[in-house]
Parts: C-alpha cells; structure tokens; sequence
C-alpha cells in the first residue's frame, strides 16, 4: 500500500511555518511498513488543493490531509474533500454538541464559526480521537482502477496543530492503513543516541555490521543527525509478534554498543541532558553553569528536564569578559583558552555552592576573537574527586563547524557530553 502526504496551509509556502508534521508522519508510514513516495505542500486554495489530492490518489492507495480543519475562512479542507467524494458537506448534531461542551466546560464564549468544525463530507466519518476543537475526518473515495473496476481508497484529513495530528494519527491513521494493507507483522524500533563521532565515523564503525544485516535484511539500520540532538543510529526490526521484533531489537542493540562503546549516551528518548542529570542524581552532586557563547542554551536545556532542581544550583551567563573578571573570578587576559573556561567552572562551582561546575567559552562567530577564529570553543568541568584532594579539571578545546546558531547547539551536547565522561571516570 501506498500512502502520500499533503500539508496544507499558505503559511507553509512562504515559510512561516516549518512543515515538521510530514517528516514525522512519514517516519511513521515507514515504521508500520506503509511506503510513501511522494509529500506535497498545498496553499488554501480551494481548486489547488482538490487538484492536489486527485493527483495523489491518482498514484497512491491512501492520502494523509494535514491542515486546514480550523473554523476560519481559510481552512478548505473539508470543503476539498466533499468536492472529492462528489458529496455535499453535511451538519453533524452530535459533533456540534461535542464542540459546545468543549468550550462551556472551559468557561469560554464560543465563536458561531467553531461550528463549522461539525461539518463532514457525507460518508465520511470523524476520528475518534480529538484533543482540540477540530476534528479529523477518515473519507472513502472510489476511483476506477486500471483494469475498469473501481479501487476502494481513502483520504484522512488531521489537524496542522502537532500534538493533536499525532494523537490521529496514533491512534486511528495508522491502524487503519494496516488493515486496509493486510499487515499482520509487527515492525518496531529503537534509537541509540550517540555522541563524540562523526556521521561518516559511525557508519565506518558499523560498516562490517550493515553489510551483514544487508544479507540478512532484519533488522536495519539507519543514520541520522540531529544537532543538538545527538547522531541517531535507528534499528529496526520486523516481526510475527510484538515479543519477536523486541527481542531482536535488544540482540542488534547489543551488538551496536558493542562496536560503538560509550559513544551511545541514551536510548529513544533520552537526551544528553536528561542522562547527565541521572547521573549527577546517582551520584548525589549538585551542578552549576557558566556560559559565554551558549548565552543560557545549557540552562535552558537542563531545565526542560523534569526534577532538575533536585541537582541543578543554577547558572552564570558571563557574556561580558568583565563580568567573567569580576563575578567569577578569572584571571585577567585572554578568554578563549581552556584556562578560562576551567576557572569559570571553579567560579561558577564556588559562587553557587556546587558539587560540580561545567563553562564553555569561544567564538561562536561570524567574526574571529582574540585571533581565534569562529567556531573555536574551549569546555571545562570541575568537581571534587571521591577521595577528597585538589579538584579534577577536564576540559577540551576544538573547533566546530557551521553558523553562529549551529556551533553554539554543537556547544551544549559537547558540553554536556564532556560532563557525562567526568562523571563515567568519577564512578569507574
């Protein structure tokens, strides 16, 4: 089976919007073993829009709508869709009594025009699931195939609001493309998230192992970089039963870490900083910050963590080579250099009464510093050793690559990354 993606909205176009609901709804069609071969971006613009899903279901079995279910003038997918089906738009009573309920149990005023959101193409049918206002539509359409008869296809229609598109298309989309497909196996997968190596890097660790799996064609794996994310090295397997595919998952992952070693920091959902911060809690230490380039990003980031306050103190932003003079005591004279971010990290350390302290200084660019050129970074981290004595100082000078945004993302994962080493060599 084949199912396309159309994204609509004119703020699409112009790129006020970044279309993310295709790539993650693609990466879903793959994992459940639906092919899709074509994605599409459509303004609101009734005539395009209806062309536009013709021509998908003219070379594919299925047509995921996202966009255009709000209750303004601009939201046209419904419309398209009755114009489709070759059907009127129909009023659903128990829809528009839903979305009444929804604001009254708000205690909000509802817009007449939310109403609108009631309105299905006859023959179509509402998803069950809804967290907002706006409804998601699954349409039956018939098409004649080549051989004259005529093909049973279908468009669904999500919100563009990602949270509520996701809960869709989980929850009936993709269920529902299995059924019509016949799929009975159960495809799963895991990511390892890695740290410390390039692309090219993981892809020649693992070179001997892809070609092996290549023979055996599952499970698989794929690359992808993630900047501030990490490099995701995805596994894939496939399976009669949901108990199969894990336990092939766990076999492959064993084999990755083993060629990889501790250049996977976490698993599907971790993030550099929430692992870091499990280690800190492990460890009963308390962290704090000293930032230059970063301007707050490793803070900001540590505190997307829930239960940061257990072990994080707080942070410094000394953007200003004064205020790295004077609030944290570094020695006068030059700040891009290894000795300056290793006595940020002592001053942060002391200043907020930390266990541990971590600073990154440098050039995030476009212009040199100090005759260093953009994208030189200098990192530290200091803390107490177990068995009392001076404290331990790592710290790691490189230069890294991109535009003033992507060198200072690069700057936090490196950072906190430089942190969960520390705390490996602490507790080994």
């Amino acid at each position: 089976m084949r199912c396309e993606v159309v994204a609509i909205g004119t703020e699409l176009l112009l790129g006020q919007i970044t279309d993310t609901n295709s790539s993650w709804i693609g990466e879903q069609l793959a994992l459940v073993g639906i092919d899709s071969l074509f994605q599409t971006k459509v303004g609101d613009n009734l005539d395009r829009i209806v062309d536009t899903i013709e021509l998908a279901l003219s070379r594919s079995d299925a047509v995921i709508c996202c966009g255009g279910l709000g209750p303004t003038q601009d939201d046209l997918t419904r419309t398209a869709l009755a114009a489709v089906m070759g059907v009127p738009l129909v009023a659903d009573e128990a829809m528009e009594e839903h979305i009444i309920g929804l604001f009254s149990g708000r205690g909000r005023p509802m817009p007449a025009n939310n109403l609108r959101q009631a309105e299905r193409p006859e023959g179509a049918e509402f998803i069950e699931q809804m967290p907002g206002t706006a409804p998601g539509l699954l349409c039956p359409v018939r098409r004649p195939g080549p051989d004259g008869t005529d093909r049973e296809l279908v468009v669904y229609a999500v919100p563009g609001v990602p949270w509520e598109m996701r809960e869709m298309v989980l929850g009936t989309v993709l269920g529902d493309l299995q059924r019509r497909a016949g799929i009975t196996a159960v495809i799963r997968s895991r990511t390892l998230r890695t740290w410390g190596e390039s692309e090219s890097g993981l892809a020649e660790r693992l070179a001997g192992r892809i070609d092996h799996l290549d023979g055996t064609g599952n499970p698989t794996i794929a690359f992808l970089a993630s900047g501030i994310e990490g490099l995701k090295v995805r596994l894939t397997a496939k399976a009669p039963t949901e108990a199969e595919a894990e336990s092939l998952l766990a076999a492959e992952e064993a084999e990755v870490r083993s060629l990889l070693g501790d250049l996977v920091f976490g698993v599907d959902d971790d993030t550099m900083e929430s692992v870091v911060l499990d280690g800190l809690r492990r460890a009963g230490l308390t962290l704090a910050v000293a930032e230059s380039l970063t301007g707050g990003m490793v803070g900001s980031r540590l505190c997307d963590v829930s239960g940061v306050s257990e072990v994080f103190r707080g942070g410094v932003v000394s953007y200003a080579s004064d205020v790295k003079y004077e609030v944290l005591g570094v020695p006068e004279g030059p700040v891009v250099t290894t000795a300056a971010a290793a006595s940020m990290a002592e001053g942060v350390r002391r200043l907020l009464g930390a266990d541990v302290g971590i600073a990154a200084t440098g050039v995030a660019g476009p212009a040199e510093q100090e005759g260093r050129p953009a994208g030189t970074v200098c990192l530290a981290v200091v803390s107490d050793p177990v068995g009392g004595g001076e404290p331990v100082v790592d710290t790691l000078e490189l230069r890294l690559p991109g535009g003033r945004r992507q060198v200072r993302e690069f700057t936090v994962i490196t950072l906190l990354g430089l942190l969960r080493r520390h705390l490996l060599d602490r507790s080994a």
